[in-house]
């Protein structure tokens, strides 16, 4: 199955929602040109489209090889990544000053969405590299930064983090791998590393690991964790890769999805390598910050994972679409001659519309989150950078809970439309929801980001962030109102089709409005009940704000068809909007009661024994 970048709906959410304009009019900017991102976003589209999209299948039935400590990774996965690297993709929005070409957020986004769609597997690599150089430019001494991050923004190196350990799981609080200081400042890590992404592979010269370790003397719990930076080759002054670490691969999971991938298991100090016993580490920034540093490399993943949720449903869709108007079978409803395209029936036409409102809702929100990012960095007015980059934290934990969590929805609505045939394996509709079932583990599990949703994002701003979203959509709610208060739209669309979004995003920003105020209310008093509906809460979060770009769409689109404008794509984004508002914002009031149903939810289970 072949796949194709989505620009139409990609410049259409840039221009329409996140604001591209604007972002491109910002200090740090003035260089890149609307044409200028046109121009990448056609390059980026051939390049995946030729290069990266047709590894996908092959990656899934031939996955990487681990002989004597080296993995293999799957044939042709080598020269793409060579190629994705003299491309200049993985320095896309690194610094200008380090060989990245400083572009916004809002640019990388979608480049980024592609390169996961093309391949999941492949796309993990360049993900955590780019977190590796976000942590490193942030906390790294000048020192490091000069040695070790223009051989990753080149594609010449790659990166990891070593985070997870056999008995620690989530809880980092039990990490156990040691760092114990030399005389030459240099450290000496030993320890265990499981579920390492590309820890070991052959598509570079290097691979730069990021390690959470304790010193000796480090305090207990997370507060005695800190980060180390440990090269698979040690590196020169001069930036020459030299000696093997003492840093290991002792096998390779087997997984249920993302088989292109080499998933690790990392010794460090195992007596392997040419520096004696002990991988040489380099500490990263104070001793015990770690996971403070960390969490640098994490939101930027958890942003990234985010978009790998929205990159895989945009294939899985595309992969549905395609077989359902292929596929004949059985007459339609209203009548037929004979036997009719699946696509013609209307609970597949349910089916696939639920898989496209889903992944245009979650690239919208994504990209506007990433516009916010800009702002936040490069507004010249410090007011306004801080109220845009609580906004993009506000709304991180929600791309990547809701939009991997919606994901799984997709791809496993994506096999149902291919009916049995769904469940044959060499139709590959099988590969995106065993590719999608990570998503909401990685980084950090769906419960954590609704953890965090609550805790850091709603909890300590006292609900500000959220209370002017709530504010800002009921100003689109009132342009929805204005609409449906004329006889009938621009073209004849029933006048019903926007009452009903109308009504139901104002029922969505009521319920969501009533959880959020749940939430302050009670976090104190009673937390076990407002954390036990902390993941309906991220949902019901995502899904009203989802709908507030889809119902932006539809006025955006509604606008063009008054204007004349005869592009099919107007009508189409706009049936999609009506869809969500018909049948994917009224799932926000059931969450909301949910949420305000936490006391029960809570006495249904304490200290471990559920009723």
């Amino acid at each position: 199955m072949t796949y194709t970048v989505p620009l139409r709906d990609i410049r259409f959410a840039l221009n329409a929602l996140a604001g591209l304009d604007d972002v491109l009019a910002l200090p740090g900017f003035e260089e890149v040109t609307p044409d200028l991102v046109d121009a990448i976003l056609d390059e980026n589209a051939r390049f995946v489209e030729q290069a990266i999209a047709p590894l996908n299948r092959a990656g899934d039935t031939q996955p990487p090889v681990l002989k004597d400590g080296a993995v293999a990774t799957t044939p042709g996965f080598a020269q793409a990544f060579k190629a994705y690297a003299a491309g200049g993709w993985q320095g896309l929005s690194h610094p200008q000053d380090w060989g990245g070409q400083g572009l916004p957020k809002l640019v990388a986004a979608p480049a980024s969405e592609n390169i996961n769609a093309a391949s999941l597997a492949f796309s993990l690599c360049p993900m955590l590299t780019d977190g590796v150089i976000e942590a490193l430019l942030t906390a790294g001494t000048d020192e490091q930064q000069r040695k070790f991050v223009p051989g990753l923004i080149s594609g010449q190196w790659t990166g990891t983090m070593n985070l997870t350990e056999p008995q620690a799981g989530s809880d980092l609080a039990q990490v156990a791998t040691r760092a114990v200081k030399q005389p030459d400042g240099s450290y000496r890590v030993t320890g265990q590393k499981i579920y390492i992404t590309y820890g070991e592979h052959d598509l570079a010269d290097n691979i730069i690991h990021l390690v959470l370790a304790r010193t000796p003397d480090g305090p207990p719990g997370v507060k005695g964790i800190s980060l180390f930076i440990v090269p698979k080759f040690l590196v020169g002054d001069d930036g020459a890769v030299g000696a093997r670490n003492d840093v290991w691969c002792a096998s390779i999971e087997h997984k249920l999805g993302i088989h292109g991938s080499p998933t690790a298991v990392l010794m460090f100090g195992s007596g392997h390598g040419d520096v004696g016993e002990g991988a040489v580490g380099y500490v990263v920034g104070e001793e015990n910050r770690g996971l403070e540093y960390m969490f640098i490399m994490m939101n930027a993943a958890r942003y990234a994972v985010g978009q790998q949720g929205i990159a895989v449903s945009e294939r899985a869709y595309q992969q549905a679409l395609a077989y359902a108007r292929d596929r004949v079978q059985s007459r339609a409803v209203e009548g037929s001659s004979g036997p009719v395209a699946i696509a013609r029936h209307p609970d597949v036409q349910r089916m696939l519309l639920t898989m496209r409102a889903l992944t245009e809702a979650g690239r919208a929100v994504s990209f506007v989150a990433a516009a916010a990012h800009d702002r936040g960095k490069h507004h010249a007015d410090a007011q306004v950078r801080a109220r845009n980059m609580a906004f993009y934290e506000y709304l991180v934990p929600v791309i990547k809970g809701f939009s991997t969590e919606a994901a799984l929805e997709v791809t496993s609505l994506g096999v149902q439309v291919h009916g049995g045939m769904g469940f044959i394996e060499e139709t590959g509709a099988a590969q995106h929801y065993r590719d999608a079932r990570i998503l909401p583990i990685y980084e950090g599990t769906t419960a954590i980001q609704a953890n965090d949703l609550v805790g850091r994002k709603t909890l300590r701003d006292g609900g500000a962030v959220a209370a002017a979203a709530i504010a800002a959509m009921r100003d689109t709610l009132a342009a929805l109102a204005a609409v449906v208060a004329g006889a009938t739209s621009s073209d004849g669309a029933p006048k019903g089709a926007w009452a009903v979004l109308h009504d139901h995003f104002e029922a969505a920003i009521g319920a969501y409005e009533k959880a959020v105020q749940y939430v302050l209310t009670h976090a104190k008093d009673n937390p076990r009940a407002v954390f036990a509906g902390s993941v309906p809460y991220l949902m019901l979060t995502g899904l009203t704000h989802g709908g507030w770009q889809m119902a932006r769409a539809a006025l955006v689109c509604e606008q063009h068809i008054r204007d004349g404008d005869s592009d099919k794509f107007y009508v189409q984004k706009r049936a999609t909007a009506f869809f969500y508002g018909a049948q994917l914002l009224p799932r926000v009031s059931a969450l909301s009661h949910a949420v305000l149903a936490g006391e029960v939810i809570e006495a249904c289970g304490t200290d471990g024994d559920i009723a």
